[in-house]
């Protein structure tokens, strides 16, 4: 049974499950506990530990994992709505999103050894999987460039390299990794030769295991987010996911189910902004009435929220396709793309209705904003999905 949602509330204007209702009102009364405050105070780039472990005590972090590993056993779309409510309340879902993104590369190829070992321990809070090794400095969007190299060695792997934009690194206990492990000129394709692994970034003491080294990258926005280095790091033999030279092609589950949630967050930081810009607008009287009562001020609220409610149906067609583990990839590219653009238009309708005020940080609009702009270009780069979907969609010659 569905229910349709036509309030202003720019995300529900569409057709969802009445038992996400649930979801929405449990998430929405933690984050209530961590007001905006709270996420102001952790500026420029303390990482929010509290926030993080009541949201893994209370199982949200483990939604995805199989009720038979200890976790929720709920869909993506189920899962998408719970960073939704987080960026709508104000918080910054980006502090924990990669866990559940990760996941799918874990889910589904790993080994049932890896899932027995790993996923009960990540649904009960005692590992946490944040790190997503996979963009290096040279290579950039093009992953298949990737120079890191894992070569095998007796019962182990020999890792060297570097990754960058490896967020929330500093804060996980396991990797996934994606490294080279056939020459680029001696594999097959274009898309062969890299490997998947999962693997401990800490010995039994507490340390970052030998040969591994994290340096903070400090940005415009908190995000805690790292490079990485690896000189001569050895990880177990089985820590390899899935078959040895598809990583590439492995990842891509994590990757589609990254940019359906990083669309939901988007939407939800929309409904954030358009909340508190209609609110403004309602309020603030000049020249005797209030400022809601101007086209200048109405209309780009109300074509963000038109955009952002169009953003939204793809949100759920793509997380719908991802459940039913049909092809997703163009709804998901596309689904980040449109909800990162709404997001932003809607982010700067509601600044510019708040005039000055809206750089005030007390407001917490310009901080909503720095953090909404990233997903414009990670976690890939808009441009590189309208060449994808020129590509893929209207038969064009491909471009990259």
């Amino acid at each position: 049974m569905a229910t349709t949602h036509t309030t202003a509330d720019a995300s529900r204007v569409t057709q969802v499950p009445e038992d996400f209702e649930m979801i929405r009102t449990e998430v929405r009364r933690l984050c209530d506990k961590y007001g905006n405050e709270y996420w102001r105070g952790l500026e420029p780039d303390r990482y929010p530990e509290e926030f993080v472990s009541e949201l893994t005590t209370q199982g949200w972090l483990g939604s995805l994992i199989p009720e038979e590993y200890g976790g929720g056993g709920l869909s993506l779309a189920g899962a998408s709505v719970i960073l939704e409510e987080i960026s709508a309340s104000g918080g910054n879902p980006a502090v924990c999103h990669a866990q559940m993104y990760v996941m799918g590369t874990l889910l589904r190829h790993g080994s049932e050894e890896q899932k027995r070992n790993y996923l009960p321990q990540i649904a009960d809070g005692r590992k946490r999987l944040q790190a997503f090794g996979v963009t290096e400095p040279i290579a950039g969007s093009d992953t298949t460039a990737i120079r890191t190299r894992a070569e095998r060695q007796g019962d182990s792997w020999l890792i060297n390299g570097q990754k960058i934009w490896t967020s929330r690194a500093l804060y996980s206990d396991l990797m996934i990794l994606l490294a080279r492990t056939t020459p680029t000129d001696e594999a097959e394709g274009r898309l062969d030769g890299l490997s998947v692994f999962i693997f401990e970034l800490r010995d039994s003491n507490g340390e970052l295991i030998d040969g591994l080294t994290i340096n903070p990258i400090p940005t415009w926005m908190n995000h805690n987010t790292t490079e990485v280095f690896f000189d001569d790091v050895v990880i177990p033999a089985n820590s390899l996911v899935g078959t040895e030279g598809n990583g590439f092609r492995h990842i891509l589950t994590g990757m589609n189910a990254e940019r359906i949630l990083i669309a939901a967050e988007c939407i939800g930081d929309g409904r954030f902004f358009l909340e508190r810009g209609s609110a403004y607008a309602s309020e603030r009287e000049v020249f005797g009435r209030p400022i809601g009562m101007n086209q200048g001020v109405q209309f780009p609220l109300a074509k963000a929220y038109t955009n952002l409610a169009a953003a939204d149906l793809m949100r759920w067609k793509a997380a719908n396709l991802f459940d039913a583990q049909l092809p997703c990839g163009t709804e998901a590219n596309m689904a980040k793309m449109l909800a990162s653009e709404a997001s932003w238009e809607a982010g700067n309708a509601a600044l510019n209705t708040h005039g000055g005020f809206g750089f005030a940080v007390e407001y917490d609009i310009e901080r909503k904003l720095r953090e909404t702009r990233l997903y414009q270009v990670a976690p890939v780069n808009n441009n590189l999905v309208l060449a994808f979907v020129a590509q893929k969609c209207l038969g064009l010659p491909k471009s990259y």
